[in-house]
């Protein structure tokens, strides 16, 4: 189907007042426009919507307050937390962007969609709070939140808020993060050094330590290993999601019109980043069903012969190759 433009043919089809439900596939990531008929195989077109919206009811609080939790984590669940001492001092918006509304910024608008789900890492139909508990756990290298607490109901209703209006089981163009091209060599943390000292030192510092903000109780900049920054079990500790999430949002201080990563510098970046020292996840139980591991999962045992280390750095395509053969 040919790319069309899409802002004009919307505003035609709401002129004209035609039934069409709008939904959203992509080649090269370039929208295209389907009927109704067409939506169980493409995603939804998503916005995150207005937070000015959010009525001073009880229930409009509480999602207040979950955006809240969101944005500012640490200073509620933090080290220094108002509410409890969970976390390691990241907020959920350091990996989630704009309060985890931000296109390809790791979002959340696929969240309501799709959960409860089946996730291959737990062997187990997941449902929303195992998701966010999962995310303390590993991004934030925490303590899991008690389910019946007002915060994790609070964290809940402000995702569920977010993805209100995306249909059951689709998922939205933008969401989560983007999947960038495989190199055909391994990625390289040497070279990856080198991005890092040239487009992320300046914000996240030379020993990968990020800027605290002047309350001291959370980052603006996030640590990117140490003691205070995401654990081996996180999800941006797989290769292709660290490099997809730089890829389109970093360096974050960039001027709109510089140059951005390219795919080998993401890759590259990743690599470095993910080969420094970080707080150890006991992963053992992750994966019952081995066959289920993405490609990118650095730790055996896998149900291939390759090795552990072209798990962690690739050439990936062969991996997924056989992976696709396999399935």
């Amino acid at each position: 189907m040919k790319v069309i433009n899409f802002r004009r043919l919307l505003t035609w089809i709401i002129i004209a007042g035609l039934p069409v439900i709008v939904v959203l596939a992509t080649t090269n990531d370039k929208p295209l426009l389907y009927s109704k008929e067409k939506e169980t195989v493409a995603g939804f077109i998503w916005q995150s919507p207005d937070t000015s919206r959010i009525p001073y009811t009880d229930a409009g609080m509480l999602i207040r307050y979950g955006r809240e939790l969101i944005a500012n984590t640490a200073t509620y669940l933090g080290p220094k937390g108002t509410v409890a001492h969970l976390t390691n001092g990241m907020n959920c918006q350091n990996c989630h962007l704009d309060a985890g509304t931000k296109t390809w910024g790791n979002n959340y608008s696929a969240v309501f969609s799709t959960y409860p789900r089946f996730r291959e890492r737990s062997g187990t139909i997941e449902n929303i709070y195992k998701r966010i508990n999962d995310c303390i756990d590993r991004s934030l290298n925490g303590h899991v939140l008690d389910t019946t607490t007002r915060e994790m109901k609070a964290i809940a209703a402000y995702i569920n808020w977010l993805g209100q209006n995306v249909p059951k089981n689709i998922k939205p163009w933008g969401a989560g993060i983007r999947d960038i091209t495989f190199m055909d060599r391994p990625a390289d943390p040497v070279k990856g050094r080198i991005v890092f000292i040239q487009k992320c030192q300046r914000c996240h510092g030379a020993g990968g330590q990020g800027l605290s903000g002047s309350d001291s109780m959370n980052y603006i900049y996030p640590p990117l290993w140490g003691n205070n920054s995401y654990n081996t079990g996180a999800g941006l500790f797989r290769l292709s999601r660290f490099a997809g999430y730089v890829k389109d949002n970093m360096p974050f201080d960039a001027p709109s019109n510089s140059a951005p990563l390219t795919d080998e510098e993401a890759w590259d970046v990743a690599a470095f980043v993910n080969s420094q020292p970080r707080p150890q996840k006991d992963y053992n139980k992750d994966y019952p069903n081995v066959a289920g591991k993405p490609f990118d999962h650095p730790y055996g045992p896998f149900r291939d012969n390759f090795s552990e280390e072209q798990h962690k750095y690739g050439p990936f395509e062969p991996i997924r190759s056989l992976k696709i053969k396999s399935n």
